[in-house]
């Protein structure tokens, strides 16, 4: 009897023992035995407010890529590390950690807007109108991407209407008599160089500082005109050389 005493004493003890054993371990990992330990979102928050782009790429990337990360933590990592994509200018990169920030949480104007912006930088306007319209909707008081769809709407629009007269001179091609009128309406390049020209003749004649000088620059196209007339068709003359040193004239070594 004695000796199964001894026994059941010594079993008893072996079982407080590892018991006190697996508390011990659960208190020095700061959770309870069976459950995940919820990954450390401090790191790449340091970074991201540090705008460390190295160390963003890095921790957050970590966090991104871990998957006991919660889904706002991971939401903020693709983010930070979108915007050091950016800054990096690793656009395309930036894009699919846009991409991915979105599938999680398509309700983000912030995300749309600055994938918005990517997309312009890389010349795909339809993509880039698109987002910053989804931001606007999502929400109107979002200032960035007001300003943002109503810049890229304004250069649509002079876009197309640059395409609708594409090719096309400043007069009507159908009433064209004289040789040099007739070159011009054959050739695209000569068109758009005779529309750009007479445009620019009535910005510096509405802009002049006073009657005399307007009256002297119309004078100085009406010339041109005259002299293209009298010189096209005679050995050495090179009509788009002189229409282009024309435009240069009107609007200055700066373009304007």
């Amino acid at each position: 009897m004695r000796r199964s005493s001894a026994h059941l004493a010594r079993a008893l003890l072996c079982v407080c023992l590892s018991g006190a054993l697996t508390a011990g371990v659960a208190r020095a990992t700061g959770s309870e035995p069976g459950k995940d330990v919820q990954a450390d979102a401090g790191p790449c928050i340091a970074a991201a407010a540090a705008t460390d782009d190295d160390k963003i790429i890095d921790v957050c990337g970590a966090l991104i890529d871990n998957e006991k990360a919660a889904k706002p933590d991971r939401v903020k990592a693709l983010m930070a590390r979108a915007s050091a994509y950016d800054r990096m200018q690793m656009v395309d990169r930036a894009i699919a950690d846009y991409d991915a920030v979105l599938r999680l949480d398509p309700s983000l104007a912030d995300a749309h807007n600055a994938r918005g912006e990517l997309w312009r930088r890389k010349g795909d306007r339809p993509k880039a109108i698109m987002d910053f319209g989804a931001a606007v909707k999502l929400n109107p008081d979002h200032a960035a991407a007001k300003a943002n769809y109503k810049s890229l709407s304004l250069e649509l629009e002079r876009i197309g209407a640059l395409m609708a007269v594409a090719g096309k001179p400043s007069f009507d091609c159908r009433k064209a008599r004289r040789p040099v009128e007739k070159a011009i309406c054959a050739n695209p390049a000569l068109a758009d160089l005779d529309r750009e020209i007479v445009a620019s003749t009535f910005r510096t004649v509405r802009e002049a500082q006073n009657p005399g000088q307007a009256r002297e620059l119309q004078r100085a196209q009406d010339q041109f005109i005259a002299r293209s007339d009298a010189e096209f068709g005679k050995p050495g003359y090179d009509l788009e050389k002189a229409m282009r040193e024309r435009l240069q004239r009107i609007n200055g070594v700066d373009g304007y």
